[in-house]
């Protein structure tokens, strides 16, 4: 069996040494990068060739990749890299870095084509100057195999550990058994559907709703796959961090991370994957699976104050010399969540958050938000293109999917942000920055009205931001930039604008928004963004890069909206399955009479209030009320108070922190009575489990509708010249996707009763009601 590796794997394991050192950055984007290439190859002669792919052999290893050039008249192999900023500040290890991939592309050009010498160069393109610095050397064909030769017996060991162990995880994986002595009901026909998706390299859009067991019934069949498609890695995406937590703890069910079932179950998993009344197989055999949690870089650093380079933090200082032994001591763990991964990296002095992304390429299972795949500095996505691995994909809470796409690939620069900067600004800085001021003040100087949108790019804003932000790069390689400092925020932004702006298209809006009223004293300033509407054609080539998946949600209706807007490919197949609960267990009342529009608000207040008292006294216990807004929130607790002293009741704030959100879920005691006001798609409207009577009933006093102004009715514009559903796809799928979600909370477990009200007159209407789940009874009007 032979274990084939990508040049770059190969040369970023073996060669590369020293601090960890991120001041040569940022990089170019990937579009910027093929641009490069491209010029690049343009300016060469007939012959030259592009692209070329080659392959070569040392004892089992089997090295892959594509040289990026070759001019054959001149018999020189080239390795272009484009960079922004200058060259002279790039550190000495990413230049090696780059030399040992050159060298082992020349051995195997020379071992192909049987040449005896070769010119090996180093081409940097600047891709803002567009200037190229080549640096050459000659070599032999001799050196440069001795070269190759040592790079792989330095990962000839490694390769044998990762031999061996993708064995007995095969073989473990062919053995393992399904946890329980049985499938819950509408869980086997999930678990085959996921199986066949992957055995046919397509995907699946699943819609199965709560209490099925969605994240076992989708884990189990996937790893059941993985040593027969085969697959390298499986990545589970959650939106959420709630579906981390149950994906792992659905890999501890299947035995993964222990030596044997004794475990009990996680006090935490929620009743759609909770087994009380079903029966464990007696021994459920560890399986030797790699799980690795990815966190973000802001929860993750452990010196925020710091910049990330050597002479700045500690745990960057000789990062690569200290990794090899963290790396050996994180495969040894196998289980790495959060705390685990965290545990291993101070142990050995370096970063835990670049530690994680080093073990990614190791690790059997990755879980992790869905940005890691899907948006444009997607780290699983680039290495799976880079090491050729062929993946299998989970995405969970999969309706989450459209709006977190449409934040991926939208860019917002906020002038008084950048109003804040402009006096803390270092000399050096000054002059391109106000290149940018005065471009963005033409911009709002051209603007008659508050919001406008653009017909065209503000291409000169843009290039004073390219600008801007090489200068912001030439200057951090000599000045450290803490990572949470202002200028570092707003180079990172003006990096992501101008990069949003490579790729504007129909899918997109640019609009300008005055930020305050011009005047001699005061001038105005101008939110400038690039507005996604559609990600679709963004999303689209990373569902094809992988070898298939699921995206599985308890709501994914209506198909035809999710297949447009996230660009689904067309064969495949969407799936409903039936609920295992029964329409005996929930009783959904319509207040047919009551309107919660904005202009009837007022009016709304006190019948609410009754509404929601006469329901608490009627079956005292636990309830949550969910509203469009904190006002509209704030307004009816207040009056429901005022009315209802007895009923007690407690409120979410717009801003709460992770203590504040365990004590507002901390009120819904088993017993206890009380109605918790929450706003609908906020953190209480989804992901979270209140089963038995820790909540009996649910109030949603409003459709959903996102809020009718400027930017949401040129979305609902560009949406119904798009696929003509403007109003359903921008204001009232998004709606009542919402209501569903919060609505689902109240029926968690096969054991559950409960009751919601839906209190708008609009939910009576046909239209409406064929958006509710089909398992729920027929509502009750009133």
């Amino acid at each position: 069996m032979s274990y084939r590796i990508a040049v770059r794997a190969l040369c970023e394991f073996a060669a590369k040494r020293g601090d960890l050192d991120l001041r040569f950055t940022p990089s170019p984007s990937a579009q910027e990068g093929i641009a490069g290439h491209q010029l690049v190859g343009e300016r060469r002669g007939e012959r030259y060739e592009r692209e070329i792919a080659l392959s070569g052999a040392y004892r089992h290893l089997e090295v892959r990749g594509r040289a990026d050039g070759y001019d054959p008249d001149a018999n020189r192999l080239e390795e272009i890299k484009t960079h922004r900023g200058d060259l002279s500040r790039q550190p000495a290890n990413q230049r090696a870095l780059h030399w040992a991939q050159a060298k082992v592309y020349g051995h195997l050009l020379c071992t192909e084509r049987g040449l005896d010498q070769l010119t090996v160069t180093l081409v940097y393109f600047d891709i803002v100057s567009q200037r190229e610095t080549p640096l050459s050397e000659r070599c032999s064909a001799e050196a440069l195999r001795a070269e190759f030769d040592a790079h792989c017996q330095a990962f000839l060991a490694w390769a044998q550990q990762e031999l061996a162990h993708r064995r007995r995880r095969d073989r473990a994986l062919q053995a393992l058994r399904f946890p329980y002595a049985g499938f819950r009901e509408g869980q086997r026909p999930l678990a085959e559907s996921v199986y066949k998706a992957i055995h046919t390299r397509r995907w699946l859009m699943l819609q199965a709703p709560t209490g099925i067991g969605k994240t076992l019934g989708t884990l189990f069949p996937m790893l059941k796959a993985m040593p027969g498609e085969p697959l390298d890695k499986i990545f589970f995406l959650t939106a959420r961090n709630t579906g981390q937590r149950l994906a792992l703890d659905a890999l501890r069910t299947l035995g993964v991370g222990q030596r044997h079932c004794e475990t009990p179950e996680p006090d935490h998993l929620e009743p759609d994957d909770s087994r009380s009344g079903d029966s464990r197989l007696g021994d459920v055999q560890a399986v030797p699976l790699r799980v690795l949690t990815l966190t973000s870089r802001d929860k993750s650093c452990e010196h925020p104050d710091k910049a990330c380079h050597g002479e700045s933090c500690p745990l960057a200082a000789g990062f690569y010399d200290r990794l090899p032994a963290a790396r050996k001591a994180a495969v040894e763990r196998g289980w790495l969540d959060r705390a685990a991964l965290r545990e291993t990296a101070l142990a050995h002095e370096i970063c835990p958050y670049y530690l994680g992304q080093e073990m990614a390429r190791w690790a059997d299972v990755v879980i992790g938000d869905v940005n890691y795949w899907f948006d444009f500095h997607a780290m699983l996505y680039a290495l799976s293109q880079q090491q050729q691995w062929r993946v299998g994909l989970l995405v969970d809470e999969a309706h989450n999917l459209v709006e977190r796409g449409r934040g991926m690939y939208s860019a917002t620069l906020d002038h008084a942000a950048f109003r804040r900067l402009k006096p803390t600004l270092p000399a050096p800085l000054k002059r391109p920055f106000s290149r940018v001021a005065s471009a963005w003040r033409a911009l709002a100087d051209d603007s008659e009205s508050d919001y406008r949108v653009l017909e065209t790019l503000p291409g000169k804003l843009i290039g004073a931001l390219q600008q801007a932000v090489s200068q912001v790069v030439e200057y951090q390689s000599e000045q450290p930039i803490a990572l949470d400092s202002e200028l570092q925020r707003f180079a990172f932004d003006a990096q992501h604008f101008c990069r949003v702006a490579d790729v504007f298209g129909e899918h997109s809006i640019c609009d300008v928004s005055r930020q305050a009223p011009r005047g001699r004293q005061r001038q105005a300033g101008a939110r400038v963004t690039l507005r996604n509407v559609v990600p679709a054609p963004f999303l689209m080539p990373r569902f094809a890069a992988a070898q298939g998946g699921t995206l599985f949600s308890a709501t994914l209706v209506p198909e035809a909206y999710y297949r447009d807007l996230l660009g689904v490919p067309d064969d495949a197949p969407w799936m409903s399955l039936a609920s295992p609960f029964q329409d005996s267990q929930l009783e959904v009342r319509i207040a047919a009479r009551l309107s919660t529009r904005y202009a009837d608000r007022e009016a709304s207040l006190t019948p609410l209030a009754d509404r929601i008292a006469a329901r608490f006294h009627a079956r005292r216990g636990n309830y949550l009320a969910f509203f469009s807004s904190f006002a509209y929130l704030e307004r009816v607790a207040d009056r429901l108070a005022e009315r209802h002293p007895e009923v007690p009741s407690w409120r979410q704030a717009s801003r709460m922190n992770d203590d504040a959100r365990e004590a507002f879920l901390g009120r819904f005691e088993a017993n206890g009575e009380g109605v918790g006001f929450a706003v609908l798609g906020g953190i209480f409207g989804e992901g979270i489990d209140l089963p038995g009577d820790r909540l009996i009933g649910a109030f949603v006093a409003t459709l959903g509708l996102p809020q009718v102004n400027p930017v949401n009715e040129q979305m609902r514009a560009r949406l119904q010249a798009l696929y003509g559903h403007g109003y359903d796809y921008a204001y009232f799928f998004p709606g009542m996707q919402k209501v569903v979600q919060a609505a689902g909370r109240v029926i968690r477990s096969g054991t559950d009763e409960g009751v919601i009200h839906l209190l708008d007159d609009r939910f009576a209407k046909r239209e409406t009601q064929a958006l509710l789940p089909a398992w729920w009874p027929k509502p009750i009007t009133d």
